[in-house]
């Protein structure tokens, strides 16, 4: 039987622009009596989404830059624990996900964690569809079916921006993925909350039925080996300049993880902890240790520096070949290497150092086509200029915008501007004044093959 005193979550998900922020600013403002502490997730350089929801009596937490569904859920499991400290201020927990979130290892998390799992209970996954846009991004992407597929409730959204005809057609596209899933359709997400919370909805046989992989979490790191150590020093070898890194696509596929907003191109990501046993045992017991670890922001980006065992997740410069780095230990001991990627695809080694054992993990990765440019600026803006820009640039490359959204400081205007694009669709107005608050423009473009000095030149032309 249930732990009825377990906190229920329901996690909100859905693809760039449906509508998710729009659903739970309805929710916060309602008058259903519930406490909810908002967990929120970006994918993006500048954090903004926190700006666009309603200053309510909620709790708000920010995870990381990043995807909520691997690099960050440390980050979760984290925020969580530090809500569970301040359980008398809340009885609710809402997750946005990012729109470029797999749900499948959200909702993972509250089922692989023993103790979130009894402390927690996972309500419902709700995903919200943009029904203008949904069969093009169904097309070009996996992520949208991934979302609908996970799906207790779906909201299917914007509906008067398509015909009637259209969204017979997007339904039976919608259950041919997802079979049990309850549509309701919407506009501006307007729907009666006791349809999307408190529904008891989630299924875990439904959930492994979808994915027989569900319980088997994926990491933010690739690899992880187990040394028996002695006093001194060891360098970590990089043999970066092997071109069969390349000749391999081993680089494109790094590139692939820069989504987490934490490494660049050639920052190696790795955390170094103390362990009992150079055994697999002893591996597998640091594992969720160094998930929570990788939550952490990168530290010393390092080539040639010092290492040393501990909670500290270091990017290691693998740009040249020679010493990544040195890594310094103090003790004898057991010392488990956790690394974001194959060592090998760098040919990564510890000199003078003996595997005891290793282990490889499954991880998530995101189309690599897909990035995010943000911008902040202080400067005021001139209306009229980012009035010309923002329409230019929807004609020019509407279609490889999937997002944009953002907080805009106008010359001589109290109130904030926020605004919000999906492809061609643009929406914006002014809201609530600055009041005491820092007057700073906050943007984010999240598309395919953006040009990053091209996004921002034009928003520097709009400078009042």
């Amino acid at each position: 039987m249930a732990n009825i005193d377990r906190i229920p979550v329901t996690v909100l998900t859905g693809f760039l622009g449906s509508g998710k922020t729009t659903l739970l600013n309805r929710i916060l403002s309602e008058q259903h009596g519930k406490r909810i502490a908002v967990i929120e997730n970006e994918f993006g350089e500048v954090g903004v989404d926190h700006q666009l929801v309603i200053g309510a009596e909620e709790e708000l937490f920010d995870t990381n830059n990043g995807c909520i569904c691997c690099t960050v859920r440390g980050d979760l499991i984290r925020i969580l624990n530090q809500l569970l400290k301040r359980r008398d201020r809340f009885d609710y927990i809402m997750i946005e996900t990012t729109g470029m979130a797999d749900p499948g290892p959200v909702a993972q998390t509250f089922f692989t964690d023993d103790d979130l799992k009894s402390q927690f209970v996972l309500d419902a996954i709700v995903t919200v569809i943009d029904a203008k846009h949904f069969e093009q991004h169904l097309k070009e992407m996996k992520e949208p079916a991934e979302q609908v597929a996970f799906a207790d409730v779906i909201l299917l959204n914007k509906t008067d921006l398509v015909a009637v005809s259209a969204l017979a057609r997007i339904e039976r596209r919608i259950r041919a993925i997802n079979a049990t899933a309850k549509i309701y359709r919407t506009q501006n997400a307007d729907i009666p909350i006791a349809r999307v919370l408190n529904v008891g909805a989630f299924d875990l046989q439904r959930a492994l039925a979808i994915d027989d992989g569900f319980m088997q979490p994926q990491y933010p790191f690739e690899w992880g080996g187990i040394y028996a150590l002695t006093r001194g020093c060891y360098a970590l070898i990089s043999g970066a300049d092997n071109h069969d890194r390349e000749h391999h696509g081993a680089h494109e596929h790094y590139d692939d993880h820069n989504h987490a907003g934490q490494a660049h191109a050639d920052a190696l990501g790795i955390v170094v902890l103390p362990a009992p046993a150079a055994n697999a045992a002893a591996l597998e017991a640091q594992i969720e240790v160094a998930v929570r670890v990788f939550a952490e922001p990168l530290g010393t980006v390092a080539f040639g520096q010092t290492v040393f065992p501990g909670l500290a997740h270091y990017g290691l410069d693998v740009s040249q070949a020679g010493a990544a780095a040195m890594l310094q230990i103090d003790a004898v001991g057991a010392y488990a290497i956790f690394c974001e990627h194959a060592p090998q695809e760098f040919n990564l080694r510890l000199q003078g150092a003996q595997l005891g054992a290793q282990q490889a993990f499954a991880s998530h990765h995101h189309d690599q086509e897909i990035s995010s440019v943000g911008i902040s600026e202080a400067a005021a803006l001139d209306p009229k200029k980012v009035n010309d820009w923002l329409s230019y640039l929807l004609q020019s490359n509407g279609q490889n915008i999937f997002r944009m959204k953002g907080v805009l400081n106008f010359k001589g205007e109290p109130r904030r501007y926020v605004f919000h694009g999906v492809h061609m669709t643009f929406d914006g107005q002014l809201e609530r004044a600055w009041g005491a608050s820092l007057r700073l423009s906050r943007l984010v473009f999240i598309g395919k093959n953006l040009d990053r000095r091209e996004l921002e030149a034009g928003f520097l032309s709009c400078l009042a």
